[in-house]
Parts: C-alpha cells; structure tokens; sequence
C-alpha cells in the first residue's frame, strides 16, 4: 500500500487520480486529505480538487516526467544505488566550492554528463560541487529560479535518478555537494499551490508574491519548506543548501523560518553522523543569520559577501556603475579584506541609506562569509552576461583570483572561470506559455534600461541560442592560451590546502597596506606576503618575503628594496622561517 496525503484546506472534496482510476480520499481536521492504495513504483498520479476536472500535480511530487502541468509520478531514492556509506561529509572551513548550472555545465547538460567532468574538478582542488537549482520548472531549460515544484528533481537534467547518481559520484570522489534551493517565492508558470491551500500571501517582493511564513496557516506552510530542505539533506544524501535570497523571507513571528531551519539540520547533521551546511544570499549585511543561536542568531553555517565581489571587482576592473559607486578604492578593498562587510552601517549611495552591521569576530569565523570573483548573479545580470574574461587580462583575472582564493574566506568558483572562459553566461528561460515568455523578455529590457544598458544588446531569454550560447566550451579548457591561467587557479588552491594560513580564523597578524597613487596592495597573513599591483605600470612594492609561491611572473624574486611588479601581475612570498 502507498499512503497518498496532501494538504488542501481550500477545496471542499478532493480525490486521487491514479493511472487514470479515482479514489476517495478523507480529510483531517487540518486540512490533509488522506488514503492507503496499492501502487507501483512509476505510477502517474494527481490530484482532482471539488468539481474541477483537471488534475493536478502533488505540491510533494518526487517526479515530473510530462513537465510542471502533467501528472506526478511516484519515485524514491534506490537504496542499493548508494555507494557512500562510507561519506564522512565535509564540513565548511577549508572548503572550496564551485558554482555550476546542469543544463550548461556540459553540452549534454544533464546529471549524467556533468560526472564526466568531476575529475576535472578534483585536479582543479575544489571540495564541494554546488548546483543552481534543479527543482522542476516550466519548460526545459531555465536559470532553475523560477521553479514551482520544490520537491521534483527537473526531468530534463536527468530527473531524482539522475541527481541521486550525480551525488553518489560525487561522494566517491571526495567531492561534498550543495544545492541552492528557492523558498522566497514560485515561478510564473505551473505553481497550483494556491488552489490547495494559502502558500502565498497578498504581500509582493521582486519576484512576486511573497510565501506566507507567518499568516493564518503558515504553520503547514513552513512545514512545507523545512520538509523540503530535510528531505534534499537526508534523502539525496546532500551536504549542503544554499539558500536563496533570504531577504525576501516575510516572517514577522518570534522563531525566524532561518533559525527553525538551522535548529532542525542541527538535529539532522547529528542523525546521520556528518556535517551539513547551510549558506544564506543576502543583501541586508546582517551578520546575525550567520551568528550562532547561542549568541543570539540564527545559526547558519555562512552567507555569500557581495561586498568582498565588489571590493575586488572594482579596484581591478575600474567599473563603478550601478551598485558598484561606492566600491573601487584600494581603502574599501583593505576594509573588507579585513572585516568582511565593506557597508557595516555606513552609507550606501546606491541604496540612499546607513546598511549593514559588523561582523563580530568573537562569534564568527572568517570562512563564514564566501568570496568568489564572479558568480551567476554577477555574470548574468550584466546586460549580455558577459564574463570578467571577456573584459580583463589575464593578469587581472590572476590578481582577481590570487585575491579571492588567498583571502580567509570560504571560496567560490564559477564554472568555466578557472580557464577564463570566453562563452557568456546568459538569463535564460524556455516558458510554454508565449505570454509569460514575452513578458520575460519585456522585463528584462526595462531593467536593464534603468541602469543605463542599451535595451538592444539584451538577448531574448526564450531564444534557444542564448541558451546554447551559455553553454561552456570545453575546448577552451584544453587551448594553450588558457593553460597559464587554469595552471595558476590550480597553485593557488594547492596552497590554500597545504598552508595553515587558509585555516579560515582570524588572526591577530592579518593586516594589509596598500598605496592608492602607486595602486599596489599587499596583503599579510601570518607568514606570508601577497602582492599586487593593479596598474599597468611596472612597481616596487615593500615587501620582506624571500621565497615565491605564487606568482604570475615565475621568474621574479624579490630584493633588498622590495618586489618589482609588472603591470597588472601579483606576488605571493613566504617570509624567512615560513
């Protein structure tokens, strides 16, 4: 027998279609409805709500094999496919992380290609594979934010099998994975949660109508979130989740939905005997989501530091537009190397108000806050997605890198960006609905319009050559060109392992100087010395080390009166004894 549930307090009479038969179903006094019928494994299902033909999907399905609008299917994890009992899971400090989206990872763009390039990643020294959002959504390719069954794996990808398979592989690598999960709001098109129950409330945020976490029946709601996220952890074997804008997270009651969340993987993490991690978006600078609970927060593992991309992608790129007006000194990129938050209740010019609040050290640790050169936010949402690659040297995407992966935060790469790759990264969609797709395409030219981007560059999302366009080339990783860069990525990352520097703590000799004129910065972190000039003007810069780790000119040394730097090179030098 399969018990077969649904909470739908909305409709009067609600009933189960099975493989075309229909069955009563019982309701309880808080609105689940409820009964035991034999089915197999694969069997199409849905639900028929009062009077209305249609039938819809499970808010629950595991699987969607005909898309958002079709039958759900029945589907569990196959025990005896795991490989990883073995998995000791991979805590955060030390950890690197990598950014990919399935559907343009590979050509193929499914789970099953995306483990041909695991290796990859391995060699490349990345410890954990995290994956934009695979929920199912309308149409066969999308960036995965505008899902609308939270608990079905995307069909086109490979479906639950396919995610089940790509995590195993994984595992049996030594490669941890994250998935980034969306609990802020549904997508346009094939979210039937309204007609089973209040999900949503009247309230709006950028991307809609906002979940109800805290209105009449939000208990069944966040039941329905902190399901979900356990279930991805305990049943998919996942290491970590990433949480997506959780600003947009509307809850006004006295236990934020964060904190309830961190208290019960808490509980899940000492259950099945390995770390699990939470990581939070964010753009409130509020240390306190990533404070312990004990000291008054919420209890996540760590947030991503949109301030510490800005800090580094300013200062060597030069671009100030936008919400980058603020960023750009070599001052700022010294105070969010060593802080964390650049707006720690200062003034923010883009915002025209005081934001964010300091980090406090005694409670959180540097690899708390992750810092990445670029990410699918940063790419994207450029008017023509265009990469930092396609802008900069590569001396500047050596300092950018040397700046990030050297820093005491978590890092994070995007994919391709180890080899500068030189394909966009485009905002795609693939809506069935040819109103939604228009209106897609509408929105995105008046956004764009507002920063000042020519509205005619802006790729139509629904064009499947944007799609194809955002698909890495491979071939790029293996050209001559590409190989100083990707060698480097790789040196740099192996001293990040093998240092104790990159502990991911804060220590009393971390400091950095810096000249605005000359613009070098030099960064001290216990023995070591990393330097960098951000001209294009060869520059001394006063450094003591006398053995070079890493460096985007190998044959330089340094002498008595200091490191000569190339334009736009860096240095990383041991100090004697180190």
């Amino acid at each position: 027998m399969t018990l077969f549930e649904v909470w739908a307090p909305r409709p009067d009479l609600v009933r189960l279609d099975l493989d075309g038969a229909v069955h009563p179903l019982h309701r309880d006094d808080e609105g689940w409805w409820r009964a035991d019928i034999p089915a197999a494994p694969g069997a199409r299902y849905g639900f028929l709500l009062d009077d209305d033909p249609t039938v819809l999907p499970d808010p629950r399905s595991p699987w969607q094999p005909d898309g958002v609008h079709g039958r759900s299917a029945l589907w569990s994890p196959d025990p005896e496919l795991w490989t990883d009992a073995a998995w000791p899971g991979r805590g955060l400090p030390g950890a690197v992380f990598y950014e990919l989206h399935i559907g343009a990872f590979t050509p193929d763009g499914t789970f099953d290609a995306a483990i041909g390039k695991l290796d990859h990643l391995v060699d490349l020294g990345v410890t954990v594979v995290e994956l934009m959002p695979v929920n199912a959504f309308d149409g066969t390719h999308n960036w995965g934010y505008d899902g609308v069954l939270w608990y079905a794996v995307q069909d086109s990808y490979g479906g639950p099998a396919g995610l089940q398979r790509f995590v195993d592989a994984c595992h049996a690598r030594g490669l941890a994975v994250a998935l980034d999960v969306v609990y802020n709001h549904l997508g346009p098109s094939g979210n039937y949660l309204p007609r089973y129950g209040p999900y949503l409330t009247d309230g709006r945020n950028t991307w809609g109508q906002s979940l109800n976490l805290d209105g009449p029946g939000s208990d069944h709601v966040r039941r329905y979130v902190l399901d979900n996220a356990l279930r991805w952890l305990r049943d998919f074997h996942l290491d970590a989740l990433r949480l997506d804008a959780v600003h947009a997270l509307v809850d006004r009651t006295a236990a934020h939905l964060l904190e309830e969340l961190a208290t019960e993987v808490a509980v899940l993490s000492a259950r099945v005997g390995r770390p699990l991690t939470l990581v939070a978006e964010s753009d409130l600078n509020d240390p306190r989501l990533i404070t312990p609970r004990a000291a008054g927060g919420y209890g996540l593992t760590a947030q991503w530091n949109d301030d510490l991309h800005h800090a580094v992608h300013t200062a060597v790129s030069g671009e100030r537009q936008g919400y980058y007006a603020d960023f750009g000194s070599l001052e700022c990129l010294a105070t969010t190397l060593t802080r964390g938050f650049y707006h720690a209740g200062s003034y923010s010019s883009f915002r025209e108000r005081r934001h964010g609040r300091p980090v406090d050290r005694a409670t959180t640790p540097p690899s708390a806050l992750f810092g990445y050169t670029c990410d699918h936010d940063q790419i994207g949402n450029r008017a023509i997605g265009d990469r930092p690659s396609m802008n900069l040297t590569d001396g500047q995407l050596a300092i950018k890198a040397a700046l990030v992966l050297l820093a005491p935060f978590t890092p994070m790469l995007f994919m391709g960006e180890e080899w500068g790759a030189r394909t966009p990264f485009l905002f795609f969609t693939s809506h069935t609905d040819p109103e939604i797709g228009a209106a897609t395409g509408a929105g995105r030219k008046a956004e764009f319009a507002e920063h000042g981007w020519a509205t005619a560059d802006v790729p139509d999302p629904q064009d499947p050559e944007t799609f194809a366009r955002s698909k890495l080339d491979w071939t790029e990783s293996a050209d001559p060109s590409r190989a100083g860069l990707l060698e480097l990525y790789r040196d740099l990352l192996a001293v990040r392992r093998l240092r104790p520097e990159f502990t991911g703590t804060w220590i009393p000799d971390h400091a950095v100087r810096y000249d605005q004129a000359a613009n070098w910065i030099v960064i001290t972190r216990g023995g070591l010395e990393l330097a960098c000039n951000l001209g294009t003007e060869p520059v001394t810069v006063p450094v003591t080390g006398i053995t070079v780790l890493a460096s985007t000119e190998p044959d330089s040394s340094p002498g008595g009166a200091g490191t000569v730097l190339p334009g736009h090179s860096f240095a990383l030098l041991a100090c004697e004894n180190n």
